[in-house]
């Protein structure tokens, strides 16, 4: 079992940065994909982010790419999603999930944390 714990949300101006965390419980934290997802009001919950259980690898949403940065630190079990050049659109609360399989879909991460508002106004 894995607890996830984001922080970092708030409310800021478009163009702004933020710096999501999310802390992991236990001591297999090296063993999972780590994915960042976000969710809008009245929309899906869409991927963001994920990152390899090395470091080695990541990926990232058309929409984010080039201004969200996606690491992590396994001596301090925690991922960040680093938000540069935020925009209105990125509005949501976001979620750090760990997984096995990873990925960019929801269904390939077994643990989730509880979300982080992130309100971006124009």
């Amino acid at each position: 079992q894995v607890q996830l714990v984001e922080s970092g949300g708030g409310l800021v101006q478009a163009g702004d940065s933020l710096r999501l965390s999310c802390v992991a419980s236990g001591r297999t934290f090296s063993s999972y994909d780590m994915g960042w997802f976000r969710q809008a009001p009245g929309k899906e919950r869409e991927f963001v982010a994920t990152i390899s259980k090395s470091g080695g690898r990541t990926s990232y949403a058309a929409s984010v790419k080039g201004r969200f940065t996606v690491s992590r630190a396994n001596a301090r079990n925690t991922v960040y999603l680093q938000m540069n050049s935020l925009k209105p659109e990125d509005t949501a609360v976001y979620y750090c999930a760990a997984g096995w399989t990873g990925g960019s879909r929801p269904v390939g991460y077994d643990f989730w944390g509880q979300g982080t508002q992130v309100t971006v106004s124009s």
